[in-house]
């Protein structure tokens, strides 16, 4: 909603004068130019927009006052105009001409002519008739109007009077309150990230209604707000509050905000750390295989040992890879995992297939990491072979500082359900296609020159050729591969028209591809610019998405310098590290991607790297039509210039692309421009000369003047120079052409002002909760509403550009998908903005901090247009330092909303040293501090270049631009000028950094503005500085016209430094302010003065360095000279000498507050200078007043102090915001009165330390007992008001994962009795759920192991499965909720979000999670095991570090080095001083001091116990490490334990564990200690070496005292259940019920009264639980015990004493080791138990040694085969036939693998054999885990210890006698969980080996016994599974003593001997017999052919006889012989 208004003319004036318009509308004032000499009519034609956020009122009025404008007096008003909106809001539009008034109301000759417009909610606008106010911006709605009180930034105000002062609102009406709401709300607003903290830029300042004290922050009352919304009918919930910036958006905001931080943190080198576990593979493709695996990280490479024949081999192999490089270049390195088949020293092997993916990828995962997941083998060189097995791994990446948090590794029981859990990130599918990458190049310019010029001048001289001196070509790499152009000699502008193919998986786990041009040089190619396109930017996965698609398009590249030098020394920036100094050159260039269909025969296989030729691109159509393009930019100040440059004469130059660089740039620029009359494509070379005569082409063409006139600076003070750019300004401008595509960046434009909206009001918000103010959810609300319409609104101005010519395809798809985003996020924000509540608002600002990461990424526009404009100071001709500002924060659009940020406004930008040389101290310093303006837009749009600058200036212009209106001026010279006194209010900085090696820093302040600089005064010795000073700057002179100071103030520069005795100054921070401006005819009164005292961040690169604490005022000194100032008090304090303190309206009001300081003692001091410390004291101090302590008379004999409460009162403000830190510093005293720095400590917020005595009212005390941070415990105070109420507790033998069983958690009055019952049946059951998520019917052993079968590992294992179960629910939990919020967002019910309010349990109670197991499908009983907490982090961050009242400060030595970012804190600790803080407001209230047993000495501190030395036994457990780092060569780690405690040192090395990176020590060690000399703890983990010194891996270092201290017992953990025997033995010496009563007497809490039938009552809770105990006998006992132990299990329910007790526990630590700070080293399972040795003594420690492996065997009987394949055939027949044997072994011993005797010659594929083999293993029961121990290889020094699953192998084999044998099939069975084998030969069929998760499932070690069918499966060629035959077998376990009770002969040998299969006769071999074969070969087969051949045989020899004798008989007979 806006309203608008056009300003035409005033005619019928009289005399001549300046005249100005001032236009008020809701008390918003906006002024027109001065319109100078008018005489009767002054034409003003301007427009004014006022964006209303709730309707306008058809009585408001808008009123119109015209002024005689003068410089010196006060403007007089000629008359006023007002007017009724009535008709303005029926019609939405309205002309009027209409006469003044005169202050008499009577009307006057001159009258005024104006349009209105008043666009609504709709946002529609009809036309304006005016030609000239189409260019307005197009206005729009600001709010939905659906709240009434949306944005209540402009709310009508039905007023009449006419003294409004600009953009100040002093308002009289009824709603004044309300409406300064949106005004006041946000006074220590925070803009940007950090960017400043409270510069108000352009802002209103809060008009206070009422004069409150100063240093009360103006927030108007919430209960006003609330009262107000009540009596409009609002429910307080749906109140919102608009932005500040709402209001002013048209004040002249001609500023834009500078930024802060300096240090360039790219192209930093970092510690990173990618580790890798390779767990197994399975289901790899080929036959009987030894796969090898290669892990390649980037160029490193590392493989696993080698598992013979089998398709599915285990490693569990851990591998780490360290690297120290850029983020950038460490995220695009490639992790290449692939298999390798029968891989050797002398052969390479054969890829089997590989999965590749980039670090970037693992790094953006949650916890950066993948855990236990499955990647998808394929082969690159065979696309269309499917998948070619999985790998199951673990892949981390970690950075410096970040602690990934290992899910807890337990025993892994869960079946891997494969498909579920693929090693992919979320949402990309698991069937990944082939997919083509075309990547074409078309052509480049702008190049470079790479070459030196000599070798071209003589080849010049001889030849005549002048060449270009560079021979690019374009290298592309992409996930791993590289491809290259063809390389074009000589050429600047080379052309190349190639594409280069890349095939990969898409989507591709490669975020980014780089492209590079590149020069080719005879000795070594080098980078010439480097562009990195990321996918995830040029594509959408999205249902409407678009596969990846870019151009034709040009890209920008940046680097360094482009002076040819042999050794550049900013190399690195052409390789895209770090951010580029300069423009190197462009490149047009397109991809496109092809989703391959691999069925198709055609298609080329391999997926090397093609280069190709390509048709190039045709020149306009996409890239964009040629326009010309202007640059105009005005320097109006140049300060803060580094002195070492200072001397010589200094001019800036401005460029972009090449146009405007004098020096190195154009190396021959072909403008492609038509001229008039010449041919098409014209080429002209301009090398631009730098003329002043500006001698311009022959049609009054300008020629661009790129830099400023050389001058010499002059000095400011010893620091820094300036240069005089008094009056007069220097200009440049440039001409230049590039293709116009601004389309592209106006949409960018659009997002980026609504993100920048939404992180202002984010940054708001949080700013309001940091400070408590009230209400922040509104603010929320508020900045919902704002996103959400500007989402619409953005919406419906893209909408209109959606058939714009020149688009490319991405142009197109990025559009569709912005505006659905976006429209998306609009409607999220409304539904959100209805669902913030007080309690939802910490999860709803996360969810809006996601939209602001979103819009981020999508604002970002990937293809370039205009290149950005660089600003370089130069010296001398050579290039100093330089500002990069992109082209679309200064690019120039009609439409509002589409121009750049910083667009025709005056920016401040800080120049830096280019590249590595910024880095460090060095980028730190400011080079030099400018205020340009800049403008960038068509040159035919250029009429409003100057429209920005402040007013009050004459153009200079050129000779021949003389008359021209739109010529560009050379220079401006103002002729108005301000003049102003700047009083800077410098009360205080904090936190500041240390620069002096004492640990303090001797601060001043340095305050810059224009060119002045004043110091503070130098305080010596503190980080916490109250310098309480004002500085007065005289005589500032501003140009430009005075209402534009008011709003927009230049900026001031404060910079702290520390002064040094010798050498200058180190610079110790830097921030920004800006001054609150007083014109000369205001008045210095309340709202706006005295400024507030307000916070200021400082920055020191790009770290936080302390805040200031400081107020700044501008004052202008009118005509009547200073005396009109307000007075400045001088100075109060004599002693101070000159120096004036902060004025008293602005320093805080005081109050007297007493800091009582417990000393306890220091620890763990290092040397100071080689000496050791003996005798340190501790000196706390603040706000000047301090306390020290006794001083410690032998620091080595007892560390602790002899006076333990000492306090000391100050003066602090009573606001606690601005309560300065406390310091700690402790110093050595050595003879003769000197002492020594060891270490200080700032406590930068007493908050937590601060006693408010608790309200008489409050009936909570529970409530401020958490306040107190556990002093209130200490004081132990008698309770008033005891209520009579009984709370019952019902404690049964707790069920571990409990039904929901209420916690009770009453306040401490209620009188409730609460029975808690469970169930009987559950009592009964007792069930425990089973370990391991999957499977069915998993058959439980029937009878209950005893509890001799139980040990302390069992309940180790059951807690953990019980934590792995918690963390199940709660995930399960968690994405409930999400799916909730999910349903929520998109019905947007509010019905909905309230029941899910009552839905949400409490979360505060531990146990809470236990309880909310969901019921399982009913399982037959688990044995019930008592369990222990574990927990998957240290002890300490689950109990607060225990410091519930002993706190631990950590002292940091002196100086932070140079290389901050490497100096960890870790590093600069000397010490720990233990203690405490209490500060409360004098005077304390009666009744804590009158309490009983108050003791005066110990102030607050009551009841604390003596810090004598005391004596201690420490008894430590170590459990196992997990995931330690490998430290030898071979990937493993032999570790032992190594303990160290004071003076005691146990190294376990003869204990040490042999190859392991996950031992199981299980070890106990019993220690002596004295606390509190040996109170920190290290445990460490070394690598043992047969030869050198052993290497630590890892340690953690706990401090028993705090824990022994502890209220929360931290000495020995509470059981879950009392027993006196057994695995679960009660450990602490003191019984339950004696920790109970000595709690309840040291807590003054009344009880423990045991009372009969099992009750206990302990202050008004009353406990039930049983009562009897079983000894070892079985003899039931009475005890107390139970009902105690139920007590303090507890104890944290019990009021006012009550806290959590430190359960029994095994605590996870991380292993850390020093040489590698911040990356975590491993884990370290353990707990530590303490008892004091004048207690009674603890039993024996408990014994948890591993658990030995279990000796079992294993008989496998192979009966028979049946269809099994045949292989061979027949010599003699051609028939099939197979020879077959079985071959078995268990997993990981295959080298004892037994094999069947063969079965000959089987026709059918039946076997029977009869054979058994044997099996001995060592099995562990709770890993499931069998245990192998055996020597690597022949040089290894001893076994090492494997744990692998247990299955078992069968293969069917072929027997060959001269050949390999042939592998036929196989089948592996898990031995915990196979499927039950089928009856007969028939039913066995394949599904038993795919469909294994539907199928009963069976473990051997609970059936004992099993007999049936299974398959043999392989792969077929087509890769699928197919059945290769059948095998019956009978599996049999025993255990090692049963197995020798009832021994059996392997194969069919005694004892207990198989008898001999009854095989068919023809199994046998046949040349060993060959009668038999033969006799078999005429027998049988062949029969019936003999008998048939035999009697053809006799027929043929009768038949011859027949015709032989014939003739013969026939002669006879005839001749009748």
């Amino acid at each position: 909603m806006a309203l608008l208004l056009q300003l035409r003319t005033v005619t019928g004036l009289r005399g001549r004068a300046d005249r100005i318009a001032k236009a008020v509308f809701r008390g918003l004032s906006f002024y027109t130019r001065v319109l100078e000499n008018c005489e009767d009519e002054a034409r003003f034609d301007e427009t004014f927009r006022w964006p209303v956020a709730s309707s306008i009122d058809g009585n408001e009025i808008l009123e119109i006052q015209v002024f005689n404008y003068s410089k010196v007096f006060t403007n007089r008003l000629i008359g006023t105009f007002q007017m009724v909106l009535q008709k303005v809001v029926e019609e939405g539009q309205v002309e009027v001409t209409d006469t003044l008034i005169d202050d008499n109301n009577s009307a006057i000759q001159t009258s005024i002519s104006i349009e209105i417009r008043y666009q609504a909610l709709d946002g529609t606008v009809g036309a304006w008739n005016d030609k000239e106010f189409l260019e307005t911006p197009s206005v729009h709605s600001e709010g939905d109007g659906r709240y009434p009180l949306e944005t209540d930034s402009l709310l009508s105000s039905h007023r009449q009077g006419l003294d409004i002062s600009p953009g100040k609102s002093n308002q009289q009406s009824a709603e004044k309150s309300f409406r300064s709401k949106g005004k006041e709300k946000t006074k220590e607003h925070k803009a940007g990230k950090g960017v400043f903290s409270a510069m108000k830029l352009g802002k209103t300042r809060p008009s206070k209604d009422d004069h409150r004290k100063q240093d009360e922050p103006a927030v108007l009352e919430a209960e006003d707000l609330d009262r107000k919304a009540l009596l409009q009918g609002l429910e307080p919930d749906t109140i919102s509050l608009a932005s500040v910036t709402a209001v002013t958006t048209n004040v002249s905001n001609k500023r834009s905000k500078p930024d802060i931080k300096m240090e360039p943190s790219a192209g930093r080198p970092m510690d990173y750390q990618v580790s890798i576990t390779i767990i197994e593979a399975r289901q790899l493709v080929g036959l009987n295989m030894d796969p090898v695996v290669c892990v390649e990280v980037g160029e490193e490479k590392k493989y696993t040992s080698m598992k013979e024949s089998t398709n599915c081999p285990y490693y569990n192999e851990y591998f780490v890879f360290d690297f120290h490089v850029p983020p950038d270049v460490m995220f695009d390195k490639i992790i290449k995992l692939s298999v390798i088949h029968s891989k050797n020293l002398l052969r390479s092997g054969t890829l089997v297939g590989s999965f590749k993916m980039d670090v970037g990828t693992v790094y953006t995962q949650p916890e950066h990491q993948f855990y236990h997941k499955w990647a998808i083998l394929s082969d690159p060189e065979d696309l269309t072979a499917g998948l070619k097995g999985y790998l199951k791994c673990d892949i981390a990446v970690v950075g410096k500082g970040d602690n990934i948090k290992t899910p807890h590794k337990a025993n892994e029981t869960e079946e891997d359900d494969i498909e579920g859990n693929l090693l992919l990130p979320d949402g990309v599918p698991p069937e990944r296609q082939w997919a083509r990458f075309y990547i074409k190049i078309y052509r480049a310019e702008g190049l470079p020159r790479m070459n030196t010029s000599i070798m071209a001048n003589v080849k010049k001289a001889l030849i005549g050729e002048n060449k270009d001196l560079v021979d690019p070509y374009v290298q592309v790499v992409f996930a791993g591969q590289k491809g290259k152009t063809s390389i074009q000699k000589s050429s600047y502008e080379p052309l190349w028209n190639e594409q280069i193919i890349f095939t990969e998986m898409f989507p591709p786990l490669c975020k980014r591809i780089k492209i590079q041009i590149r020069d080719s040089d005879k000795v070594n190619d080098v980078a010439i610019g480097t562009h990195f396109i990321d996918l995830r930017k040029i594509s959408n996965e999205g249902d409407k998405g678009f596969l990846p698609t870019f151009g034709p398009a040009w890209v920008n590249m940046y680097g360094s310098t482009r002076n040819y030098t042999l050794m550049d020394e900013h190399q690195e920036l052409n390789e895209g590290l770090g951010e580029g100094v300069s423009f190197r050159a462009r490149l047009l260039m397109s991809l496109a991607v092809e989703i391959l269909d691999t069925t198709n025969p055609e298609i080329n296989s391999s997926t090397e790297v093609q280069v190709e030729q390509a048709t190039s691109v045709a020149d306009q159509n996409c890239t964009g039509k040629m326009e010309e393009f202007f640059l105009f930019g005005a320097f109006l100040e140049a300060t803060m210039i580094d002195r070492k440059i200072g001397d010589k004469p200094i001019n800036f130059e401005v460029t972009i692309g090449n146009y405007g660089n004098q020096i190195d740039g154009m190396s021959k620029p072909i403008l492609r421009r038509k001229k008039e009359g010449g041919d098409g494509n014209e080429e002209e070379s301009e090398l631009l000369q730098n003329s002043s005569e500006d001698e311009g082409d022959e049609d009054g063409e300008m020629v661009s003047v790129s830099s400023s006139q050389p001058m010499k600076p002059l000095v400011t003070d010893r620091n820094y120079f300036h240069l005089p750019y008094f009056e007069k300004k220097p200009c440049i401008y440039i001409k230049s052409w590039w293709q116009d595509q601004r389309r592209r960046l106006y949409n960018a434009n659009i997002m980026d002002k609504i993100a920048d909206k939404l992180e202002e009001g984010l940054n708001d918000v949080q700013e309001m909760i940091k400070t408590e103010k009230p209400h922040p959810e509104r603010r929320l609300r508020g900045v919902l509403e704002e996103l959400s319409s500007g989402c619409l609104h953005f919406v419906t101005l893209a909408d209109k550009d959606q058939h714009h010519s020149s688009r490319t395809r991405l142009d197109r798809e990025r559009l569709k998908s912005c505006m659905r985003e976006l429209e998306n996020m609009g409607q999220q924000a409304t539904t959100l903005r209805s669902q913030v509540k007080k309690n939802t608002m910490k999860d709803k600002l996360k969810l809006v901090q996601n939209f602001l990461q979103k819009l981020r990424f999508l604002a970002d526009e990937p293809q370039h247009t205009i290149p950005d404009v660089f600003i370089w100071m130069m010296s001398n001709n050579k290039r100093i330092a330089y500002a990069r500002v992109p082209s679309k924060d200064i690019l120039y659009s009609i439409v509002d909303e589409e121009m750049g940020k910083d667009c025709a406004k005056v920016k401040t930008i800080f120049l830096k040293l280019p590249g590595k040389r910024g880095f460090g101290p060095a980028g730190w310093t400011v080079q030099a501090k400018m205020e340009i303006y800049l403008w960038l837009g068509l040159n035919k749009q250029r009429k409003d270049f100057l429209s920005g600058l402040p007013c009050g200036f004459e153009e200079k212009k050129t000779a021949r631009g003389q008359n021209l209106p739109s010529f560009p001026p050379i220079s401006l010279l103002y002729t108005k000028k301000q003049v102003f006194q700047l009083r800077a209010h410098m009360y205080q900085a904090r936190s500041l950094f240390a620069a002096d090696s004492s640990g303090l820093s001797d601060p001043f302040a340095r305050v810059f503005f224009i060119s002045q600089s004043q110091c503070t005064e130098v305080l010596n010795e503190t980080l916490c500085p109250t310098w309480d000073q004002l500085l007065v700057f005289d005589n500032v002179e501003l140009y430009g016209e005075a209402h534009e100071m008011r709003d927009d103030p230049p900026i001031i520069v404060i910079e702290i430094y520390d002064q040094d005795t010798v050498g200058k100054a180190d610079f110790m921070g830097r921030t920004f302010a800006k001054p609150v401006v007083k014109m000369s005819d205001e008045q210095y009164c309340p709202p706006r003065f005295p400024p507030q005292l307000e916070y200021y961040q400082i920055y020191r690169g790009n770290s936080t360095a302390g805040d200031l604490l400081a107020a700044f005022e501008l004052l202008q000194i009118g005509p009547g000279g200073k005396s009109d100032l307000p007075p400045i008090d001088g100075p109060t304090d004599m002693d101070r000498g000159p120096i004036l303190p902060v004025p008293l309206g602005i320093r805080p009001v005081l109050s007297k507050y007493r800091v009582e300081v417990l000393f306890w003692g220091l620890r763990d001091l290092k040397r100071v200078n080689l000496a050791q410390v003996d005798r340190p004291r501790v000196d706390i101090e603040c706000a000047g007043k301090g306390v020290q302590s006794a001083l410690i008379q032998n620091y080595k004999k007892n560390p602790n102090f002899s006076t333990l409460v000492k306090w000391f009162e100050v003066d602090l403000p009573e606001n606690e915001l601005l309560h300065p830190p406390l310091n700690i510093r402790v110093v050595d005293c050595r003879a003769f009165g000197r002492y020594t720095l060891v270490g200080s400590h700032a406590v930068s917020s007493l908050r937590k330390f601060i006693y408010r005595p608790p309200d008489k009212k409050a009936q909570h005390w529970n409530m401020t007992a958490k306040h107190l941070n556990g002093y209130l415990a200490m004081t132990n105070r008698a309770h008033r008001s005891r209520p009579t109420g009984e709370i019952v507790v019902n404690m049964e033998p707790e069920v571990p994962i409990k039904k929901m069983e209420t916690m009770v958690k009453l306040e401490a009055n209620s009188d409730a009795v609460v029975k808690v019952d469970v169930s009987e049946e559950e009592k009964e059951r007792k069930k425990k759920k089973k370990k391991g998520g999957g499977g069915g019917g998993e058959e439980v052993e029937e009878e209950e192991p005893d509890d001799s079968m139980l040990d302390w590992w069992s309940k180790y294992f059951a807690s953990i499965e019980t934590m792995k179960e918690q963390l199940r629910q709660q995930e399960a939990a968690a994405a409930e909720a999400e799916e909730k919020e999910e349903m929520e967002m998109a019905e947007g019910s509010k019905a909905q979000a309230k029941n899910k309010e009552k839905s949400k349990a409490p979360k505060d109670d531990k146990k809470k999670k236990q309880q909310s197991a969901p019921e399982l499908p009913e399982k037959k009983n688990k044995p019930r095991i008592d369990e222990l907490k574990v927990f998957n982090k240290e002890l300490e961050t689950e109990f607060d570090n225990f410091e519930d009242w002993l706190h631990t400060f950590n002292l940091l030595r002196g100086k932070i080095g140079d290389n901050d970012d490497n100096a960890t804190e870790e590093e600069r600790i000397v010490g720990r001083f233990k203690g405490s803080i209490c500060v409360y407001k004098m005077p304390l209230p009666d009744d804590i001091t009158k309490e009983a047993g108050y003791d005066p000495n110990f102030g607050m501190f009551q009841g604390i116990p003596s810090n004598d030395p005391i004596n201690v036994l420490v008894r430590v457990y170590v459990v196992r490490a997990t995931d330690l780092h490998p430290a030898d060569i071979n990937g493993k780690a032999d570790p032992y334990i190594a303990i160290k405690l004071g003076k005691t040192d146990i190294k376990d090395k003869e204990n040490y564990i042999s190859k392991q990176l996950n031992p199981v020590f299980g070890k106990s060690f019993d220690i002596e200690a004295t606390f509190p000399m040996e109170s920190m703890l290290t445990v460490a983990v070394y690598d043992w070496d047969l030869v050198g010194t052993d290497d630590l891996i890892g340690e953690t270092k706990i401090d028993l005292e705090n824990r022994y201290y502890s209220k929360h017992r931290a000495t020995c953990g509470v059981s879950q259940t009392y027993s006196i025997h057994g695995y679960n033995t009660w450990r602490d010496p003191m019984k339950p019920s004696q920790i109970l009563s000595k709690l309840c007497k040291d807590g003054k809490v009344d009880g423990p009264h045991y009372g009969p039938g099992g009750r206990v009552k302990v202050a008004n809770r009353v406990f039930t639980g049983p009562t009897e105990i079983e000894d070892e006998n079985g003899q039931k006992k009475q005890t107390d015990e139970h009902l105690a132990l139920a007590v303090l299990r507890h104890w944290e329910d019990i009021p006012w004493a009550g806290c959590k007790l430190v359960p029994e526990h095994v605590e996870t630590r991380p292993l850390l080791n020093p040489d590698k700070p911040g990356i975590e080293q491993g884990r370290l399972e353990m707990w530590v138990d303490m008892f004091p040795m004048d207690m009674p003594a603890p039993g024996p420690a408990i014994d948890i040694s591993p658990r030995k492996p279990k000796k079992y065997e294993l008989r496998v009987i192979v009966w028979n085969t049946d269809e099994v394949i045949l292989e061979d055939d027949d010599y003699f027949t051609g028939e099939k036939s197979s020879d077959i044997f079985v071959r078995g072994w268990l997993k990981g011993q295959q080298e004892d693998k037994q094999d069947t005797d063969v079965h000959y010659h089987s026709l059918t594929g039946e076997g029977n054999f009869n054979w058994r083999y044997i099996f001995p293993f060592d099995y562990l029961m709770a890993e499931e885990k069998i245990v192998i121990s055996k020597k690597e290889s022949m040089f290894s020094w001893d076994e090492t210890e494997y744990k692998i699953p247990a299955r078992l192998t069968l293969q069917v084999w072929d027997a060959d006698h001269f050949s390999a044998d042939d592998f036929l099939g196989a089948i592996e069975l898990d031995l915990n969980r196979f499927p039950r084998g089928a009856k007969t030969s028939k039913q066995c069929s394949l599904e038993m080996v795919t469909n294994e998760a539907e199928l009963p499932m069976i473990s051997i070690f609970k059936q004992k016994r099993v007999k049936g069918w299974w398959p043999f499966v392989a792969r077929d060629e087509n890769d699928e599974l197919e059945v290769t035959g059948k095998v019956e077998a009978e599996l049999h376990l025993l255990t090692a003593e049963e197995a020798e009770k009832s021994p059996a002969g392997l194969a069919r040998n005694e004892p207990d001997p198989l008898e001999k299969p009854n095989r068919p006769d023809t199994s046998f071999i046949w040349f060993l017999n060959p009668l038999k074969s033969i006799k078999y070969l005429i027998c049988t087969r062949y029969k019936w052919l003999i008998i048939k051949i035999v009697l053809a045989l006799l027929l043929l020899v009768m038949v011859a006889l027949f015709l032989y004798s014939m003739p013969g008989y026939m002669v006879k007979k005839l001749l009748g012989a």
